[in-house]
């Protein structure tokens, strides 16, 4: 296989046709910057994670981190391989060059990022935590929080956490228990439980610097009660220098089906009174905090489920062309050899959903890595604010889609394999079981549906979605210049125009307090939206498609072809059929929410 991460010719695609990375150097931030620059980090990362990240996936999943002595111990392969791709500079691959970084675009950062992902992402997680939690302490922590657990995590020293979730609230911050108490010298003492932190403990690092939500207690009822603490596992003296250890003590590890190398924790937080905390940002503004971490993590959870989802169907694709099985329907006679599966019409049908999904998918990741960057470097502070009101609308769907549809990828590489498939003697069933953790990772899908529907879609008087609505319509009015793209372009203009109907009855009946009704069936609306905006997505790669036929390069012309087929097939199959949750949307199906609880 030549690619077994994702496709290089893709990947190239997508920064240089779609995404236009080179204008990026134009901007004075990455003016140091060119093709090249960004073509060497992508073969880095590249070789690294072909190298360090990809051998022990395997293993990682085979032998989960052990519980011994009060402290995790992981294989000895993850320690190398994080340690190449700090020496290497991703970890701080979006910070200036002064402070040690590589200065690159989000869109290229996160595209080198997405090799590791797809690699090993049980390994990959230690420093995606450690990125988020770093960013947070940049945006929001004192001068003294920034010396003392900022600086050592850009060194790699130190490694991060979040830690929101509590034995008894799941999802529902708004009921944590974990306690801060002041303390005489201006810290805090905290103490409570908290479950399922990734990388809660580990001996990566020298320390690990934990993002614990708790209450004060003054602290009002409710989210706006909830504060934000850094919370280290070895307390750091004014120095520097690593202090003793704090009252953080690691009660346990969970067993998980998937990303089984990383560990997944149950932490006590000052069992013995002795936990030290420092307050982060304002008292009771926790969750605003967090809230940083949380879209950062729901983006890269989103570009996770792609690149599970992109390394089956690639394994699938090259098991496809080379495994003979049956004769075409329309040959009888068994002394003729049998044909690779590839040509069987129904595998074809399954190779291409794959395709439709996770390229439609790894598209939208980039495309949102590319907001974020036009966000902080666009030109006018009106380009800047426009590009952050998208990014804010289409934070759930990045998270979200990717998560189902990927998914469901995973799903039919397994199908592909038939019974080799779901043997752990090939690793389409791993690519699945670590996938099916991302529709839960960083909130549910009724959970981003609710956010989507009942927040990001009324955000800034709707300015970002009246934003998408002009984008969608600009790139249907560009596809009529192709007119083999109508077929293509119709039935996008159709669910738009719909889905723009659908849309105002639910937010009319939210702006008048009939809150339940309108939301009952949210997680129908993702499904109908993210369709909606994959569809467009596609139709973009549709119209570069098209532009590179005309270019006439015969070495292209079987990848762009391809890229035609996978359009036709997302906006001809799939997107089609979201009028049926749009005509249950439109009815106020009551189905579910009718459903009382006796009768099940």
């Amino acid at each position: 296989m030549s690619d077994t991460l994702l496709s290089a010719r893709n990947l190239a695609f997508e920064l240089y046709e779609v995404l236009d990375a080179e204008a990026l150097t134009q901007r004075p931030r990455f003016a140091e910057h060119s093709r090249e620059t960004f073509d060497a980090a992508l073969h880095t990362a590249r070789t690294l994670a072909e190298k360090y990240f990809a051998p022990h996936n395997r293993k990682g999943d085979e032998h989960e981190p052990r519980f011994e002595n009060g402290q995790a111990i992981l294989i000895p392969e993850v320690k190398p391989a994080v340690a190449a791709f700090l020496d290497a500079g991703f970890l701080n691959a979006n910070r200036d060059f002064e402070a040690g970084g590589m200065q690159l675009p989000t869109l290229l950062s996160q595209a080198c990022f997405a090799h590791f992902q797809a690699a090993n992402a049980s390994t990959t997680a230690y420093p995606f935590l450690t990125m988020g939690a770093a960013n947070l302490i940049e945006n929001f922590g004192t001068d003294e929080q920034k010396r003392l657990f900022l600086q050592p995590m850009i060194e790699g020293r130190f490694f991060g956490t979040m830690a929101l979730t509590e034995p008894h609230a799941g999802s529902s911050l708004a009921d944590i228990r974990t306690r801060a108490e002041p303390a005489a010298d201006g810290s805090f003492r905290l103490k409570g439980n908290k479950i399922f932190i990734s990388g809660g403990d580990h001996t990566l690092s020298e320390n690990i610097v934990h993002l614990v939500l708790a209450k004060l207690p003054d602290a009002p009822p409710g989210v706006k009660g909830i504060s934000l603490f850094i919370v280290p596992k070895f307390l750091v003296n004014p120095d520097a220098s690593l202090g003793q250890r704090n009252d953080v003590v690691l009660a346990g590890l969970f067993h998980k089906m998937g990303w089984r190398g990383t560990t997944s924790t149950a932490l006590n937080f000052g069992d013995n009174g002795q936990c030290v905390g420092y307050l982060i940002g304002q008292p009771h503004q926790g969750l605003a905090c967090m809230f940083q971490m949380m879209n950062e993590a729901r983006i890269g959870v989103g570009m996770g489920a792609v690149m599970l989802g992109y390394a089956g169907y690639l394994y699938s694709l090259d098991y496809a062309r080379q495994r003979p099985q049956g004769r075409l329907p329309d040959n009888k006679n068994p002394a003729t050899a049998a044909v690779p599966i590839i040509q069987h019409s129904d595998v074809k049908r399954m190779l291409l959903t794959q395709k439709a999904y996770v390229e439609g998918a790894f598209d939208l990741g980039l495309y949102a890595a590319r907001l974020f960057d036009d966000s902080h470097t666009a030109a006018t502070e009106d380009e800047r604010q426009q590009a952050q009101q998208l990014l804010d609308l289409l934070t759930p769907i990045v998270k979200s889609w990717p998560s189902e549809f990927c998914l469901k990828a995973n799903e039919l590489a397994i199908q592909i394999l038939g019974g080799h498939g779901y043997t752990r003697d090939y690793p389409v069933e791993q690519y699945y079981r670590d996938n099916r953790l991302n529709p839960i990772h960083e909130g549910t899908h009724g959970i981003q549906s609710l956010d989507l529907l009942g927040r990001k879609l009324a955000q800034h008087g709707g300015a970002g979605l009246k934003q998408l609505v002009r984008l969608i319509a600009g790139t249907c009015a560009q596809a009529q210049a192709y007119t083999r793209l109508d077929p293509l372009r119709e039935p996008l203009e159709q669910l738009l125009s719909r889905l723009q109907h659908v849309t105002l009855g639910l937010l009319g009946e939210l702006s008048t307090g009939q809150v339940n009704s309108a939301l009952a069936n949210s997680a129908l609306y993702l499904k109908a939206f993210g369709h909606c905006v994959i569809g467009w997505r596609w139709l973009e790669q549709a119209i570069r498609a098209e532009q590179g036929l005309a270019r006439g390069n015969p070495a292209d012309t079987g990848f762009y072809r391809g890229k035609l087929q996978a359009a036709r097939f997302f906006l001809t199959w799939e997107v089609p059929a979201c009028h049926n949750d749009l005509a249950l949307l439109e009815a106020r199906d009551d189905t579910c929410p009718g459903m009382h609880e006796e009768w099940f």
